[in-house]
This record gives structure tokens, C-alpha cells and sequence, in this order.
């Protein structure tokens, strides 16, 4: 078995959501943070045979570079990694899974009432603010016709910040100040349709591949009906 590069990516993605992770069977894999606070899903183009739990996934990937074109090689307790002329190989043992975080249940997302598109040019342009302003909470808030996403220290209402607007939709006569931590923000450099309910969970369902994000908002958001 060869994986993709998308795959590839996938999982070093998600190694910054969660060091460790069970794959199971098939061709679904899922990772959830320690926190419990972001959750992702991707669908992939391989199928696994079988499931198995990795306790480093760094560790894994990396081991995945020591060979050239890596084939894997599953057996009951460990893969075996090769390389395309059979010569060198790496023998990685598995984890029990029940020792590792795995998501229990998937998330049910309610209705959003806030909808927009982020494309990896403007989430790149809000990260590098975020770590240029040394802050790290993005607000999103209604704008005329549009959404805006301001980086922002919401404990000084002096500080500096930066803000784009990005197209979106929302309800008439609400008023609402999402507040999304930059660090839960860690998804593939992919455009994504983005849904935000007011039970303060957001959705970034990606454009160019099925993979998902369910990422909880600050307790300190706020949405407010009749404004």
C-alpha cells in the first residue's frame, strides 16, 4: 500500500490537532484535539486494511521519509515500511487505541446561522496578522453585505487589530460577535465553506476535498436575535 500526498498531508495536519490517532478500516479518518475542542474528518482516496493506533503520529510520518516511494505493509501487531527496490525497510509497531484519544461520536452540526467562504489566501493573511499582533482570537461579526474577521485582543479595547471582510450571508435584525482561538484554527491550506451556529460550534467543510472541521467558539461569543 502507497499513500498520497493529499494523505500524507492530511495526516501531518492532523498530527497538529492531535500527536496520537486510531485509523480504522477503510477509507475515513478521524482525529479529535486532546481539548476535545476541534474535531476533523477526511475521506481518502486509499482504504486501509485494517484499523491500528499510532502514539506518535510525527514520529510515524517521519519514519514514513526515512525510504524512498514508502509501501506499507500491514500486519497484526506492526507495519512494516519499504522502500521502492525492497532493500531497506522500518518495522513500526502499533498502539492500543484504547490508550490513545479518539472522537466517540460523530458531531451532529446544528443549522448555522452564519455562512462564508474562506479561501487559504485570506485564512493565510489572518494567521500571519494573528502572530504579527501577537494575539489570538479572531471575531467575526456582521459588516453591510458582508462578514468581517477581525484579529483582535478582546481584553483591550485599545490594542491593534487587523480586519478583512470576506461574502457571506446571515439573518436580517441579528447581531453577533463570534470569537474563534487562531490556535483551534488548524486545518489543511484548502478554500473552505464556513457555517457558524449560534451553540457556538463552526463548520469549515472544505472545497477542494472531502475534509471537515468541527472547531467549538469562545464561550465569550455572542449572538443576539432583533438587534
Amino acid at each position: 500500500m502507497e499513500l498520497s500526498d493529499t494523505t500524507l498531508n492530511v495526516l501531518k495536519n492532523y498530527s497538529t490537532i492531535n500527536p496520537n490517532i486510531v485509523i480504522t478500516e477503510g477509507n475515513t479518518v478521524k482525529t479529535i484535539s486532546v481539548a476535545r475542542n476541534v474535531l476533523s474528518k477526511a475521506e481518502l482516496t486509499e482504504e486501509f486494511p485494517a484499523s491500528f493506533g499510532i502514539y506518535d503520529l510525527s514520529e510515524f510520518l517521519n519514519v514514513l521519509s526515512l525510504v524512498d516511494s514508502p509501501r506499507l505493509k500491514f500486519e497484526k501487531d506492526y507495519v512494516t515500511v519499504g522502500d521502492s527496490t525492497g532493500r531497506s525497510s522500518v518495522k513500526y509497531f502499533f498502539s492500543d487505541p484504547e490508550m490513545l484519544t479518539t472522537p466517540a461520536n460523530s458531531i451532529n452540526m446544528p443549522e448555522p446561522e452564519v455562512k462564508f467562504t474562506l479561501d487559504s489566501d485570506t485564512l493565510s493573511k489572518v494567521k500571519r496578522a494573528a502572530s504579527a499582533l501577537g494575539h489570538d482570537e479572531i471575531s467575526i461579526t456582521p459588516v453591510t453585505g458582508a462578514i468581517r474577521l477581525s484579529v483582535i485582543d478582546s481584553k483591550d479595547a485599545t490594542s491593534n487589530n487587523y480586519s478583512i471582510d470576506v461574502e457571506g450571508s446571515y439573518p436580517d435584525n441579528v447581531n453577533f460577535q463570534f470569537i474563534l482561538n487562531v490556535n483551534n484554527l488548524k486545518v489543511v491550506n484548502e478554500d473552505f465553506e464556513v457555517g457558524i451556529s449560534s451553540k457556538l460550534i463552526s463548520h469549515f467543510k472544505s472545497k477542494q476535498s472531502p475534509t471537515e472541521y468541527f472547531i467549538a467558539l469562545e464561550k465569550t461569543s455572542s449572538y443576539q436575535e432583533g438587534a
